[in-house]
């Protein structure tokens, strides 16, 4: 039986040592980048995974893609378990889901042309197109709005938009079912984020493509997202229906992220509800106890610092890790 599911992560786990001592090499600590996170991507959706830098996003893409090995937990793909997959397993798993990468300068390979740089995937998994390898990579170009005929030029001669298209245009060669795009208009203009959205929308439509899009900026996450998981130090602290998150946030977190979106009103200088969050981000190495959040959180009482709050269901769908969840809704951009 197929799962509802294209994507599911389960408890996942991802530590990072920062260094070793003693006779045995024993790592003295570890970065807790991801800890214990769980999500699922329904076919066809996007889901939007949102927080501050650091938070553990970026670290969370490439576990799900199993670009980096998890610590603990598992990874479903297609209802499959691809946790442990490797060699010829592995292989097979990455025609169907590829990555799309933050930087569109140092993703690509300045001594690789445009047609090599976008034809590698193939190569990689050694798959011969019917209508020839050079024909493929055409299609790709025209589907992503490159000129086929700039298929010997390199990526030093295209904008950062153009590079952004070719990266996306070599994640789909293979035709896969999920894309994972790590903050891809991140580093682009602002005029060009929006190309490159609707180009991602555009595909997602026509291909029937799956996406777990991960960004800071809330207002991205917001135009394209059916689902938002909001990350904090490592854990997703609310998850659900991006509407309903958007309009009525119940964690703290997630409510001070919102009243931070910038508004377009000349006339209003600053938000009215802005909510500044004091002090700075806990260290991952020696997270809080209880609540990660509660070091900067308005609403933290004891029990916040004895006891770890769970995702629990806190109504309209969604999912929240908060001992005194929020009501209030909120208007984005107003």
């Amino acid at each position: 039986m197929i799962s509802d599911f294209a994507l599911e992560g389960i408890d996942l786990v991802k530590y990072f040592p920062t260094g070793r001592s003693g006779i045995l090499g024993r790592a003295r600590e570890n970065v807790r980048a991801v800890d214990g996170v769980s999500l699922s991507l329904r076919r066809g959706t996007t889901l939007g995974i949102v927080g501050e830098s650091g938070c553990g996003k970026s670290t969370l893409a490439r576990v799900v893609t199993r670009l980096i090995e998890p610590t603990h937990g598992q990874i479903l793909l297609d209802g499959e378990d691809i946790t442990h997959a490797s060699g010829k397993e592995l292989r097979r798993m990455r025609t169907k889901i590829q990555m799309v990468f933050q930087d569109p300068y140092s993703s690509l390979n300045p001594r690789h042309s445009v047609g090599q740089i976008i034809s590698a995937p193939l190569q990689v998994q050694k798959m011969k197109p019917v209508q020839g390898e050079r024909q493929r990579v055409h299609e790709m170009m025209e589907l992503v709005g490159l000129n086929p005929e700039h298929y010997n030029r390199y990526p030093h001669e295209f904008s950062g938009g153009q590079r952004q298209r070719i990266g996306i245009a070599r994640s789909l060669i293979l035709n896969p079912s999920i894309i994972v795009a790590d903050e891809p208009v991140s580093a682009l203009d602002v005029s060009i984020q929006a190309q490159i959205l609707n180009l991602m929308a555009k595909l997602q439509e026509t291909l029937g493509l799956s996406y777990v899009f991960i960004a800071h900026d809330l207002s991205v996450v917001h135009h394209i997202a059916d689902e938002v998981a909001v990350m904090y130090l490592g854990k997703i602290v609310e998850m659900g229906p991006s509407n309903v998150v958007y309009s009525s946030p119940s964690h703290p977190y997630t409510k001070a992220l919102l009243s931070a979106v910038p508004v377009a009103d000349p006339k209003r200088h600053h938000r009215q509800d802005r909510i500044r969050l004091t002090g700075d981000v806990p260290s991952p190495v020696n997270p809080p106890s209880g609540c990660r959040f509660r070091t900067r959180c308005w609403l933290a009482t004891e029990k916040c610092a004895n006891e770890e709050p769970s995702l629990n269901p806190g109504g309209n769908g969604r999912l929240v890790a908060c001992h005194y969840p929020l009501e209030t809704p909120v208007s984005i951009g107003s």
